[in-house]
């Protein structure tokens, strides 16, 4: 057996989670019958931050879930509710305890309940070590973000026809972070709970910083490198929606969320405006200011697309980002066209802040469809309809859809070069810090999920 494939104890996996490997254990001797409870309960300090967390104990009764076991956790997300600290939950189970039958499936509603009610107070945060089966697999994923080492097994009910299921957990986006090993999780869980705020209450954290050495270039990574405080981005989400690029960083030592377009890739699909969404939206829960780097001609319009009904997620991209309340700052680094432009860069709708890069292309249309509607008189009978058509799209993007343009029409705030982006965020950032924002009284939005 090789190094990575080797699982750690539940109690070791929690000595890990916390500093110098030392927890305070709660209802230590519960027993579920003649067996203990198959999940550790503890408290303790991650890089001297108080967190919550529990330890599911595979080796007890496979883990099942039991009336017992579940008391426990919901234990922990009762005082994580009254004193607004993280949880981190480790999952390893085969599911519920059959012999507890219909109290089993009561106990999985109650931990649902809990973990809904807790969502966007603290941030909660899954490891998938082993198996999570079942409605524990439901639970694993309500976290704010979920790390799956490469061994284990996430399902509803078991598929023989998926042979790489943490593989497969990234590409469809249910988990955000793949790890080689339960080590590698838990650093990786540990990385993403230090760039949190404790709840929704507290400020974003504040981090020594280095200025980054990264450099600036066309794909959304290497902007992100290029912006961000040395060594602090954490991409999320790889594997998904690869045409959107979400991650945390810092900027000035303080915690934000990126999200970006990816040049190298199509235009946004389905999976590109969910993966944008989510993170967005978690992103709003906290506080965290968000930075969205645009240089995209647009949303996915193929017949593909259409059929699979992708404009309701483009509907939702639109719906989060405008609801958002947290400081929104965009910056086009390229290519920003129509409903692209107006959701992830427009100030009627999104962002606080709006600077475009010298070089960008502000258009309500891809410039060559525009000077084909408003230039086709100049167009008909040229001997040489190729040439003229790319002097007409130059004059066009010059004159009409240059960053100047959009900024003598007020539609963003500044014209800046590449290498003013870092600087700008930092001043943008610091200036919209006391920002405070009412929305109609209203239990919730009906945002088209």
């Amino acid at each position: 057996m090789s190094k990575d494939s080797i699982s750690l104890s539940a109690r070791d996996r929690l000595k890990y989670l916390f500093d110098e490997g030392e927890f305070t254990e709660l209802d230590a001797f519960a027993k579920a019958g003649d067996n203990l409870s198959g999940v550790i309960t503890a408290y303790g300090y991650v890089d001297s931050n108080p967190v919550y967390a529990f330890s599911q104990d595979v080796s007890v009764n496979d883990g099942a879930l039991t009336r017992v076991q579940a008391d426990k956790i919901s234990k922990i997300y009762d005082m994580a509710s009254k004193t607004g600290l993280p949880v981190v939950g480790i999952y390893d189970s085969f599911g519920a305890d059959l012999n507890d039958g219909i109290s089993a499936m009561t106990s999985y509603g109650e931990l649902i309940l809990k973990v809904s009610n807790l969502s966007g107070v603290v941030p909660q945060i899954s490891v998938i070590a082993g198996t999570c089966a079942g409605t524990s697999a439901i639970l694993a994923v309500s976290a704010d973000f979920a790390v799956m080492s490469k061994s284990a097994e996430l399902f509803i009910t078991p598929n023989t026809e998926v042979e790489d299921l943490a593989q497969n957990a990234s590409e469809n986006g249910t988990v955000s972070l793949i790890a080689e090993n339960d080590e590698d999780a838990i650093e990786k869980a540990k990385e993403i709970l230090l760039r949190l705020p404790q709840n929704n209450l507290s400020p974003v954290p504040m981090f020594e910083f280095n200025e980054p050495d990264g450099e600036y270039a066309d794909r959304a990574e290497d902007i992100a490198k290029a912006v961000c405080d040395d060594e602090s981005v954490i991409e999320l989400s790889k594997d998904f929606g690869k045409a959107g690029y979400t991650a945390l960083a810092s900027i000035g030592g303080a915690t934000v969320g990126i999200c970006a377009t990816n040049k190298t890739n199509d235009k946004l699909t389905s999976s590109d405006c969910s993966k944008l969404a989510r993170f967005v939206r978690t992103c709003d829960a906290f506080a965290i200011p968000i930075i969205t780097f645009v240089d995209t001609e647009g949303f996915d319009n193929s017949e593909c697309a259409n059929k699979s009904g992708a404009v309701l997620q483009m509907a939702k991209l639109a719906s989060v980002y405008a609801e958002a309340t947290t400081i929104k700052i965009s910056v086009i680094t390229g290519k920003a066209y129509g409903p692209s432009f107006i959701t992830l860069a427009g100030k009627g709708s999104n962002a606080d802040m709006v600077f475009a890069v010298d070089n960008a292309v502000i258009s309500a249309l891809e410039p060559l469809t525009a000077v084909e509607f408003l230039s086709h008189d100049r167009l008909r009978g040229t001997d040489d309809l190729a040439k003229s058509r790319e002097a007409l799209v130059s004059e066009y993007i010059e004159k009409e859809a240059s960053a100047v343009a959009a900024a003598e029409k007020m539609c963003v705030d500044g014209v800046i070069s590449a290498g003013e982006i870092r600087h700008t965020l930092v001043n943008a950032i610091e200036i919209m810090a006391g920002k405070r924002v009412s929305r109609l009284p209203k239990k919730h939005s009906n945002s088209p999920f």
